[in-house]
């Protein structure tokens, strides 16, 4: 079991996790880490939680310092330049004639790396850009294309339940999801209902879809022959969650079966 902390670089942004140091941190506590970019400015918003080993990505990397007054003051700087870099970037774009849709820009703490994101639907062709940015602010530039899940949890707004997008609250890694999950839940395949504001599958189909095929081991589908003792009929409804199916028998009726 390896000690560390978790560190996101946003509200409500992916948990990171690093070394914790030795320092003592806790919930709230701003800190400079080392990341592959560069040096980052990030809040503490897990302490001391305990990882298998096998669970993460090794090396880890460390908690370099609590912020100090400077840190707190490049940061402010850095969030305003990128303010102006990515409006700097849209006239580029515009320029170029490219195609994309620019989401955001961050300037790592120490300035070495400018960081642009985007969302398109090709690949775009932006070496032309990046020299042009290069140009511009003398640091490396990176462009990164990002999905539209990914963008739903930037952009944010509420699902069709009525509360805030999973994505932009609390899911900070996107599971595979697809159209049998929304089979074994017995829900419409009407795309209004089982589609997000991003256009893809609900990431919350995927949150009771083991427990939805547990629970139907053993039941007919709708329209399946049955057997009873008060005749042969067809299926005409399942309740997965109750463990129960209605079974319409000629001459008789309805009858309702419950599975132990």
């Amino acid at each position: 079991m390896i000690d560390v902390v978790g560190v996101t670089f946003k509200d409500n942004g992916k948990i990171y996790y690093f070394l914790p140091n030795n320092l003592n941190l806790g919930v709230g506590t701003t800190v400079v880490v080392e990341t592959e970019r560069g040096l980052q400015f990030g809040k503490v918003v897990l302490v001391e939680k305990k990882i298998k080993e096998e669970n993460i990505s090794i090396p880890l990397k460390r908690v370099l310092r609590k912020t100090m007054k400077q840190d707190y003051l490049d940061y402010k700087k850095n969030v305003a330049d990128a303010k102006e870099a990515l409006i700097t970037c849209k006239k580029l774009i515009k320029k170029h004639g490219l195609d994309m849709n620019l989401i955001d820009a961050n300037f790592t703490l120490d300035r070495q790396q400018l960081l642009f994101r985007f969302s398109a639907d090709e690949r775009i062709d932006f070496r032309k850009l990046v020299k042009d940015l290069a140009a511009i602010y003398r640091t490396r530039i990176e462009l990164r294309q990002i999905g539209v899940r990914d963008k739903a949890g930037e952009v944010g707004g509420l699902g069709p339940c009525g509360r805030p997008l999973c994505c932009s609250q609390f899911l900070y890694n996107f599971d595979i999801v697809s159209i049998n999950m929304a089979k074994n839940q017995n829900i419409a395949l009407n795309p209004s209902k089982i589609n997000g504001l991003c256009g893809r599958l609900l990431c919350c189909l995927t949150y009771e879809n083991e427990e939805y095929i547990k629970s139907k081991k053993g039941l007919p589908n709708v329209g399946d022959k049955i057997k009873l003792k008060e005749g042969k009929g067809e299926v005409i409804a399942v309740d997965i969650l109750k463990r129960e199916y209605k079974v319409d028998i000629s001459n008789y009726g309805v009858v309702n079966v419950k599975l132990d």
